[in-house]
């Protein structure tokens, strides 16, 4: 009769094990999780391509999001000391996406991006070769408590707000 008790209690200190060794990002009511640099270290590499180069990624400054259904958005800004200006100008951050999306209500199929918040509250996503893919209207959260770098946060309308300190373009599938 006791070897039941014994197991029932180490099964319950290793379901508490287990629940604490979680990664560190939180929950949407809709079964996606929002995803923040801790979580995204085994996901991203140290260095990307894009326009000829080789980028070193910013991985404390990472977000994305893990889809109910297991399929990843996920961004992180990069070292774009080597490029010329004009490709600095609207490339600051890489962007991954396995599903399609909508960025400002403006498709973008699944792939691998670079991105960027450029001048008059603009958003540019260009393809690995630098060509212009689509451009939106971004938006500057003044209330962000604490702007970071880059962060992906829930939108509290729905979707996802990918921010670079207080400015921020609407993500969703």
């Amino acid at each position: 009769m006791r070897l039941p008790a014994i197991l029932k209690f180490f099964a319950a200190g290793a379901m508490v094990a287990v629940m604490m060794a979680a990664p560190s990002a939180s929950w949407s009511q809709s079964g996606d999780t929002v995803l923040k640099p801790a979580d995204l270290q085994k996901l991203l590499p140290a260095s990307v391509y894009y326009k000829g180069q080789s980028a070193t990624t910013q991985l404390r400054n990472s977000g994305g999001v893990k889809f109910a259904d297991g399929f990843y958005v996920l961004s992180t800004l990069v070292d774009t000391s080597g490029y010329s200006t004009d490709i600095q100008a609207k490339y600051s951050a890489y962007f991954i996406a396995e599903v399609p999306v909508k960025i400002g209500g403006e498709s973008l199929p699944a792939g691998v991006y670079g991105v960027g918040f450029i001048g008059g509250d603009k958003f540019v996503v260009t393809d690995v070769g630098a060509h212009d893919v689509l451009t939106v209207n971004s938006s500057n959260d003044a209330g962000l408590k604490r702007p970071t770098p880059l962060q992906v946060t829930a939108d509290p309308a729905g979707g996802y707000r990918l921010y670079a300190g207080r400015r921020y373009v609407i993500f969703n599938r």
